[in-house]
């Protein structure tokens, strides 16, 4: 049922020292709770409390920006993709690092199966290529081919030579056999594991920026159903389940980096690479509904939390904020 919002202060969270690349919120575990984790440039990921942004622990071991970070369905994986030409998997409760996989280029983008206890990655990396590491199988430091002497974790290519661009984002819906890219070449793909092709594609305008599931469906319930893409002054919206099947594409006066969607509430928010703004739209009107004001550097990345009542902001000025989108009591809010 939707809400109206009440504006608030919004929460910034510090720690950082560098631009933040992604931000990722976790699914709601059985105390509900959820957690973030964000992608910075300053090498170092940092997993928070999602309610609060209080900080829990940072990741150390990569020795260059951090471009992606995803956690795991049930918060116990992290995953972390690196300019120092790896992706790494950690344990979010000792912040031990459980593997590093080597690649020959920058790491841009990881994906977990939306399942717990995953035993996959997904890499996407500047060399254009699509990777899927079996994390049950190998040595916890190994590259795909086992230079060094290192056993190497086993991994496989999906569409050799189908990406003409670097790959930004991975996306892993409901459907652990359905995965989505999102390439600088400005083409969306969904991918099929089974058959390793693609079953859809789609070419969108302008510089390509966010990609990301829905975390609320408009029942309420875990979401998935709709992927939010960034491009240009453009925020398409596509049928997750159904491949390049776009719902919704909507035009706006701002050069976008950053789209997240909340269908329950039909509004989406979104972050600019020319200002420090973050806007509020309604999805049906396409109408500007309210602009926030507190980051002073673009804001390259958002996403709602897997309730809704909130959605965080990552942004070039080194601080992630975490804004109220419900009524009533909430977090820190009182």
């Amino acid at each position: 049922m939707t809400t109206e919002t009440v504006k608030v202060v919004p929460l910034t969270c510090h720690g950082h020292s560098r631009p933040i690349t992604h931000i990722s919120f976790s699914s709601v575990d059985h105390d509900d709770q959820y957690y973030l984790i964000s992608a910075c440039k300053d090498n170092n990921p940092m997993l928070r409390n999602g309610v609060t942004g209080d900080w829990i622990g940072t990741f150390l071991g990569h020795k260059g920006a951090v471009w992606s970070a995803r956690l795991s369905a049930d918060a116990t994986l992290a995953a972390t993709g690196s300019a120092d030409f790896s992706a790494k998997v950690w344990d979010t409760q000792t912040g031990e690092a459980l593997h590093t996989l080597d690649h020959p280029h920058i790491v841009r983008a990881v994906a977990f199966p939306n399942q717990p206890h995953p035993q996959i990655l997904a890499t996407g990396s500047q060399d254009k290529k699509l990777r899927i590491f079996d994390l049950s199988r190998g040595s916890a430091s190994s590259s795909p081919t086992g230079v060094n002497g290192s056993s190497p974790t086993p991994s496989y290519e999906i569409g050799a030579g189908a990406h003409q661009g670097s790959i930004k984002s991975i996306v892993w819906g409901n459907d652990p056999n359905i995965l989505i890219t999102a390439s600088e070449d400005k083409r969306i793909r969904w991918w099929d594991l089974r058959t390793q092709s693609t079953i859809g594609e789609y070419t969108v305008e302008g510089t390509l920026g966010s990609c990301e599931l829905d975390n609320i469906s408009a029942d309420g319930g875990s979401g998935g159903g709709i992927l939010s893409v960034a491009a240009g002054k453009t925020a398409y919206f596509f049928e997750a389940r159904q491949p390049a099947r776009l719902i919704k594409s909507i035009k706006t006066d701002y050069d976008l980096a950053s789209v997240a969607l909340h269908s329950g509430q039909g509004k989406f928010v979104a972050g600019s690479s020319g200002d420090t703004w973050v806007r509020v739209f309604d999805f049906e009107t396409e109408q500007c509904l309210e602009v926030g004001k507190g980051h002073h550097g673009p804001v390259w990345t958002t996403m709602f939390s897997p309730d809704g009542k909130l959605y965080a902001t990552g942004s070039e000025d080194g601080t992630i904020k975490l804004w109220k989108f419900t009524t009533g009591p909430y977090g820190l809010w009182r």
